[in-house]
């Protein structure tokens, strides 16, 4: 490892010292502990910070330690951590803005969730209506079946038609209510979750 640092110093060290001003101090606190100036960058610290001040004594920049490829690498990955960590706590911050926008406060919220289930259970309401149709079609469907009660093999095709599309139809219709109800839960934890989370926050807005 201690090679391939210095391998890369050249070109690291050649550059800086080409961009180093003629005003630029250089200072940094070596290995041993010595501080250490400079009117350039300091090879004894490459491996460590090292800060260029103006004249006036006040930082200019500073300048980390020269890193390996492998050194980089793992550099690389905890600064694409950290960034990724940052962005989900903004953007749960700009989650949380706006369901405080959103809703002022719990009756607001118990608002919407009533309108939204109101909406589904509009939905479900109709569909039982046509599950009521369908069993009327049952009924009729079984009072001319009677006929070939005692020998099915002589249904004709038309009929035989007609029971295949109203099973098909009962068990669509009934596929679609059990989607309602699962999506009235969906519903409920939605808003159980934004309730959770806007409970501290209306909490500490009220303080």
């Amino acid at each position: 490892m201690a090679w391939a640092r210095w391998w890369g110093v050249a070109a690291v060290c050649g550059g800086l010292l080409g961009a180093a001003s003629a005003q630029g101090i250089f200072t940094c606190t070596d290995s041993r502990g010595k501080k250490i100036t400079s009117d350039r960058p300091i090879p004894e610290c490459l491996d460590r910070e090292q800060k260029e001040l103006n004249a006036s004594g006040t930082v200019k920049r500073s300048m980390g330690p020269i890193l390996t490829a492998q050194e980089a690498n793992e550099q690389e990955i905890r600064d694409k951590k950290a960034a990724e960590e940052r962005a989900r706590i903004n953007d749960e911050r700009r989650r949380n803005r706006a369901m405080l926008l959103r809703y002022k406060d719990q009756a607001a919220h118990d608002a919407e969730r009533a309108s939204a289930l109101t909406q589904v259970d509009a939905v479900i309401q109709t569909a039982n209506k046509r599950m009521e149709e369908l069993a009327q079609q049952r009924k009729t469907l079984d009072s001319e079946l009677e006929f070939y009660k005692s020998d099915p093999s002589k249904i004709p095709a038309h009929l035989r038609r007609r029971v295949n599309e109203f099973e098909e139809n009962l068990v669509a219709q009934q596929r679609f209510i059990a989607n309602q109800q699962l999506e009235k839960k969906r519903v409920n934890d939605r808003f159980d979750e934004e309730l959770a989370r806007l409970k501290p926050l209306w909490a500490g807005t009220a303080k």
